[in-house]
């Protein structure tokens, strides 16, 4: 069974002899070995790279242990360049290796030498590629299975897909596993004993009750705005808990340096400007936050949600919350100004799309709901409401189009399409 990570795989093929260190990140268990190892080892050998000319090390494995001693691993891929062809250093979990830094560094004036390294926990977070390379490094952030990705190996309907997919979530091993129970313990498990464990050890958080029911909180919060000072009042009065709203700006920021999390900054439409506060904050993955949640708050239209800027994510759009003001008159013609939000504002180079995401539009009220905010925007970028309602494609009077959830997940382009 392979799973088809075609995005990440032309993203390592488009780096080839870059004169860079490719450094693949992401979340733990995500795929970053599988994608490195296995699909990008493939296409080298499909591409008639000769065996001897790719060196594999899986560091996390125990029985190249002394290579992660800095000095060993140099001596060993030293070892296996023999002449003066183009060489593929694939290094697995590369921050087990003590000075790893200066080990990827020593390869950055051999011609014939092109790096690819992944790495995870403590010592290999979102900051540490930025610090440690400093411009020399090359990164491909791998985002656990998107809803395509997931289709690929999944035996079943979509609808069955997208239920499970909306429960679970993308993780690799997730749909291998044969019944909820193993993927509910699986979640729940790797939650506690690998990403929590991991923030503990980096940042020698002892007292961590606060920072679990943080996570909680902001698990509990996903749709909705918040910002430290807001949090750390709830925490004063529900929690009784004397957490300082630095502290949980600390936190939050702790979650997103570790991949868990991402945050999306609010978006003045018409002023054109960012806000700084409020912001949403979505998971990674919709499965980790329900098993942090033991499943208890799964409301479709916050999963929904979260899936949709996880697809806009991954198709390389920068997202942000919109933010609309306007005037309109009250029952009495007394003239009020109101704030509207669209859901996504998502930009890519010179393209710009604003989404509304609806579980059901179920009368016209609701569809009046859900596009008021679009039909302030008068700009001509274009407009959607994506929706799980059995639909086809279509474009309301006032230029907003609407679509299908699947038709958004599964095709590639389907923003584009006129």
């Amino acid at each position: 069974m392979e799973i088809v990570r075609d995005l990440y795989l032309k993203k390592l093929i488009d780096s080839k002899h870059n004169g860079m260190i490719k450094v693949v990140t992401g979340l733990r268990r995500s795929g970053k070995s599988y994608l490195l190892f296995k699909l990008f080892y493939n296409h080298l050998v499909d591409n008639g790279i000769d065996n001897n000319h790719i060196v594999k090390v899986d560091l996390e494995d125990r029985r190249n242990k002394a290579l992660r001693n800095p000095d060993a691993l140099l001596a060993h891929i030293d070892g296996k360049m023999t002449d003066n062809q183009m060489y593929y250093i694939l290094l697995d979990e590369i921050q087990l290796v003590n000075d790893f830094e200066d080990v990827l560094n020593s390869y950055l004036k051999i011609e014939n030498a092109d790096v690819y390294v992944t790495g995870s926990n403590s010592r290999f977070l979102a900051s540490d590629v930025i610090t440690e390379f400093r411009g020399r490094g090359d990164e491909i952030r791998v985002a656990p299975l998107s809803f395509g990705e997931f289709m690929s190996i999944y035996e079943g309907s979509r609808e069955n897909a997208l239920d499970e997919y909306m429960t679970f979530g993308g993780l690799p091993a997730i749909p291998s596993m044969p019944t909820a129970e193993k993927k509910t313990s699986y979640l729940k498990s790797l939650f506690e004993k690998t990403y929590l464990s991991d923030i503990k050890e980096r940042y020698r958080i002892n007292n961590d009750s606060d920072l679990e029911e943080l996570i909680n909180v902001v698990a509990s919060s996903i749709g909705g705005l918040t910002n430290p000072t807001k949090l750390e009042n709830t925490f004063r009065s529900v929690k009784k808990s004397d957490i300082t709203h630095v502290t949980i700006k600390k936190y939050i920021d702790i979650l997103q340096d570790t991949y868990l999390i991402n945050k999306a900054v609010r978006y003045d439409i018409k002023g054109r400007r960012y806000i700084d506060t409020p912001s949403k904050y979505y998971f990674t993955d919709i499965g980790l936050r329900n098993a942090r949640l033991d499943f208890r708050q799964n409301e479709v239209t916050h999963a929904m949600e979260n899936i949709v800027y996880n697809e806009l994510c991954v198709r390389g759009f920068n997202v942000d919350v919109g933010m609309i003001n306007y005037n309109s008159k009250d029952a009495q013609g007394k003239s009020v100004r109101s704030q509207l939000e669209v859901d996504f504002v998502c930009n890519h180079g010179s393209q710009r799309y604003y989404i509304q995401s609806a579980w059901r539009l179920s009368d016209e009220e609701k569809r009046e709901q859900e596009t008021r905010s679009l039909r302030q925007i008068k700009d001509n970028f274009k407009k959607f409401v994506i929706t799980d309602d059995p639909i086809r494609r279509y474009r309301d009077e006032n230029g907003v189009i609407y679509m299908n959830i699947y038709e958004f997940l599964l095709e590639e382009k389907s923003l584009e399409i006129d």
